[in-house]
């Protein structure tokens, strides 16, 4: 009788267990989900502000060009082709905004100091979304990397999460570490 009980305690135990960790992994992939949102919400205002400083007419004609194409390909990308679109701005806003003279013209525009602020902030946010999105990724790996999560297929059929890598360092005269905003 006593083997009984210590045979169902242990199958509980496991029980509750694999319930935890399947209710884990479910927090993560919503956590996962949330965080894409939040990325997608700051990469679609960096772009944005990035399309309408491009064409407020502020900077030169091929400044204004370049980063008008860089923004829109950024805002219309597929998904496969969303990481490098995002890199290519970013490499645009460092290109066009590398000096402080490019910067000024925009801020000395009517509602210019607004626009700057507006294009700080969203150059800034983005790499932090970034940031708590691959974290969420990393640790979502790390549970479903379990033999267990695995075999007893506890992730469900919920795809194989996988980190936003692309290029998101803001440029210099944007960037709080070098600017001293």
């Amino acid at each position: 009788m006593t083997t009984f009980i210590w045979i169902a305690a242990a199958i509980v135990l496991i029980g509750i267990y694999l319930s935890w960790t399947a209710g884990r992994l479910d927090r993560l992939h919503a956590r996962i989900d949330a965080a894409r949102a939040a990325l997608d919400a700051q990469l679609l205002r960096r772009a944005s502000v990035a399309q309408e400083v491009g064409t407020s007419g502020i900077l030169d004609p091929a400044a204004s060009i370049v980063l008008y194409q860089a923004a829109h390909e950024a805002r219309q990308a597929e998904e496969d082709h969303r990481e490098v679109a995002e890199s290519e701005l970013s490499q645009a806003l460092r290109a066009i905004f590398d000096e402080e003279t490019q910067l000024e013209a925009v801020r000395e525009a009517p509602g210019g100091e607004r626009t700057v602020t507006e294009l700080t902030a969203a150059v800034r946010r983005v790499p932090m979304a970034r940031r708590f999105h691959n974290d969420a990724v990393r640790a979502a790996r790390a549970v479903r990397r379990h033999r267990v999560v695995r075999y007893l297929r506890l992730a469900g059929h919920a795809p194989f999460p996988l980190a936003f890598e692309m290029d998101d360092e803001p440029p210099a005269v944007l960037d709080d570490r070098s600017a001293g905003n």
